[in-house]
């Protein structure tokens, strides 16, 4: 395996689909109503880091999407979509998760947006194409939400939950779904 070096501190050595669920309940009927009733989409995402040995590190983007047309469900996917990286000995400690949660995230994240993407088409749907995640924010929410949980006071500006949702047929740019 390529280790890290200076001039790149992460080493990403696999990404793959670790787990995949795809529903369309209601189908054919839901999909010959598209025409006259859009898909409500809901997308939550979440960031789970793992230690696998020594400076090495699974990520696993959980995204969980689910439509509704015409008060009906549409359609339900759940995706984790992980990566195994080697996080070089320069890199210090107190910057290792960072590094994971944000930039390992930055890189995983068209890859199972992708995979969103064609699921929804392939399920009959317009793609799902969820808009890019800011995970430094996220990050930023995940430490709050952990502070909170040891019992720390976290400012009360900084009360988000550490999942980020969002909605996707209410966002611009969204391609249908």
């Amino acid at each position: 395996m390529t280790q890290p070096s200076e001039d790149f501190p992460l080493v990403i050595h696999a990404q793959y689909v670790k787990d995949l669920s795809f529903e369309n309940p209601n189908a054919p009927g839901v999909l010959a109503q598209l025409a006259d009733s859009p898909p409500q989409v809901n997308v939550n995402i979440d960031v789970d880091v793992r230690h696998v040995h020594e400076r090495t590190y699974e990520v696993v983007l959980s995204l969980r999407a689910g439509a509704t047309v015409a008060d009906k469900p549409a359609f339900l996917i759940e995706l984790a979509y992980g990566g195994l990286a080697a996080v070089g000995q320069q890199v210090p400690e107190d910057r290792m998760e960072p590094l994971l949660y944000v930039e390992m995230s930055r890189h995983l994240f068209p890859f199972a947006r992708a995979a969103l993407a064609d699921l929804t088409r392939d399920g009959g749907f317009p793609p799902l194409l969820i808009n890019p995640i800011d995970f430094e924010q996220f990050y930023r929410r995940h430490k709050v939400g952990a502070l909170r949980a040891a019992g720390s006071d976290a400012p009360a500006a900084e009360t988000a939950a550490p999942e980020a949702a969002t909605d996707a047929a209410a966002a611009d740019g969204q391609g249908g779904a």
